[in-house]
């Protein structure tokens, strides 16, 4: 996809955390949780990033906020470079990057009431003075996330979950940001308030304009608030598309297989599932070739000993498996 235009431009991001072991705590590997993944995320859309658990989303989305550092490869907030920057030259660029963590429960201060939750990005970046100013900054913002103004007066264990995660959102949409990461900000929510979350991130985007790169393993999800998608395999993108052309016709075998266990809510519909045999392999040894090709069932010599890149098979559709190029 062409950088021209992009919010977020990612260039062969690559991160390894070393295996250490022994008494000396010498390293002996490396787990290799994102290598060389490179995707854009234009200014207003909702990019998602999806696949299972380990597979390195969630390390992508740590390492462009740099909450981790990058092994290598390149970060870019518009036109300016952020994942070789001192903390000293980032720290004002954080107020265009914010995140929403997965756990609602953990990531409020229990100490601290909701005013002080969401005056703290706009003390820090300067974007409020004085009680009354902050006190009016808040209640715009949990009017946005459609909680009641009383609620900055109270702490965080007296909310429920949902509530806490529009806290949680009210807190990254303070210093009006460029970019919001979403580490499946859902996936510890009840299937009722999973749904409001989703409508409410998607009429905050629609409202705002915001752009969201949106982090989950639930593809039921993603197709109702994504515009495209990036499937993640032991650390690697192997399809990266337009999200009703992903769904109508995903050409990579771990894609379709994905798909295939989304739940149908017609209970006459028939799908044929594709069960992937085996497990994940170790993310500190991968498999040589293709990643993929110890659980794919079209697995051929080729893909065991050349890894595949991403390629074009269809308009802003890309995909690496050596299947679409023998066809």
């Amino acid at each position: 996809m062409s950088s021209a235009g992009a919010l977020l431009d990612v260039r062969a991001l690559t991160k390894h955390f070393p295996v250490h072991a022994g008494i000396f705590g010498r390293t002996t590997g490396y787990v290799h949780a994102v290598d060389d993944v490179s995707f854009t995320v234009i200014r207003g859309e909702t990019l998602s990033v999806v696949g299972e658990s380990g597979c390195g989303k969630s390390t992508v989305g740590r390492a462009i906020l740099r909450l981790t550092p990058p092994t290598a490869g390149e970060v870019w907030l518009g036109a300016q470079r952020i994942d070789n920057m001192h903390a000293s030259e980032l720290r004002p660029l954080r107020r265009r990057m914010q995140v929403v963590f997965q756990d609602p429960f953990s990531s409020l201060n229990p100490r601290m009431r909701v005013r002080e939750i969401l005056a703290e990005p706009l003390t820090n970046f300067g974007l409020a003075r004085g009680a009354s100013e902050i006190d009016d900054r808040v209640a715009a913002l949990l009017d946005k996330v459609r909680l009641p103004r009383e609620a900055m007066h109270r702490y965080p264990h007296e909310f429920s979950g949902g509530q806490r995660q529009r806290i949680g959102i009210a807190r990254a949409l303070a210093p009006q940001p460029d970019l919001i990461v979403c580490d499946e900000p859902v996936s510890a929510l009840d299937v009722s308030v999973k749904a409001q979350i989703i409508n409410l991130l998607s009429q905050l985007q629609d409202e705002l304009g915001l752009t969201l790169l949106f982090i989950s393993h639930d593809l039921a999800i993603v197709e109702h608030l994504t515009h495209r998608v990036a499937v993640m395999y032991l650390g690697k993108i192997v399809e990266l598309a337009d999200r009703r052309a992903l769904f109508a016709q995903a050409h990579h075998p771990y894609t379709r297989a994905l798909l295939s266990a989304v739940p149908v809510p017609d209970p006459l519909a028939k799908r044929q599932r594709m069960i992937l045999a085996g497990d994940v392999p170790s993310p500190i040894e991968p498999p040589s070739g293709c990643r993929f090709h110890t659980r794919c069932p079209f697995v051929f010599d080729r893909c065991r000993k050349e890894e595949p890149l991403l390629r074009v098979v269809a308009e802003r559709h890309l995909s690496a498996c050596h299947l679409g190029e023998a066809n």
